[in-house]
């Protein structure tokens, strides 16, 4: 499954990335990488973790809900590296192919955040040299991923399960949307 498709032609068709990254200037002093998550694979996002440095915080953004829980950004407690591989490996395959939610993962002592967003973009910010020798260890390439269009997302009825239970992992500290958040 997947959470993306395009029309390329007369039929929708799924969209996945090939495996390209970039680097750019967001502001005069900063600077962030953007990737992909070529059909979702969440090693990706497990690759760049490998960056940072315990503990983390993970952002779950719920934009898009089907009835397990309110619109919100729901942030974890801190986490250990194996607590956080554990969460994204038990729910790889809601990562995948769904596209409620966008996905951040933080390390206050690293200084860095990466961002899964529900285009399968990553976004890292902080150590982007490391970022950047991970994903070519992985065998990414230079290149900018662009999002298709048209293009649709899908919010899948059989993920609903998981993502009751993904709700249900942890403590998690509720807080409204932001209007970046909405789509």
């Amino acid at each position: 499954m997947h959470k993306l498709d395009w029309q390329p032609a007369e039929e929708w068709v799924p969209h996945s990335f090939a495996p390209l990254f970039t680097t750019e200037t967001t502001s005069a002093e900063t600077s962030r990488l953007v990737a992909c998550a070529p059909g979702g694979d969440s090693s990706v996002l497990l690759k760049l973790v490998e960056c940072l440095a315990p503990p983390f915080f993970v952002l779950y953004v719920l934009h898009t809900p089907r009835g397990e829980g309110d619109p919100g950004r729901y942030q974890s407690p801190e986490l250990e590296l194996g607590v956080l591989q554990s969460f994204v490996s038990h729910f790889a395959a809601f990562f995948a192919g769904d596209a409620r939610f966008d996905l951040w993962v933080h390390s206050p002592s690293a200084g860095g955040t990466i961002v899964w967003d529900r285009h399968n973009l990553i976004y890292g910010y902080g150590p982007i040299g490391c970022f950047s020798r991970a994903l070519g260890s992985i065998g990414f390439s230079d290149g900018r991923p662009i999002i298709p269009g048209p293009h649709m997302h899908h919010y899948r009825k059989e993920f609903d399960g998981d993502a009751k239970a993904l709700l249900s992992s942890f403590s998690w500290q509720y807080s409204p949307l932001r209007p970046e958040d909405e789509q």
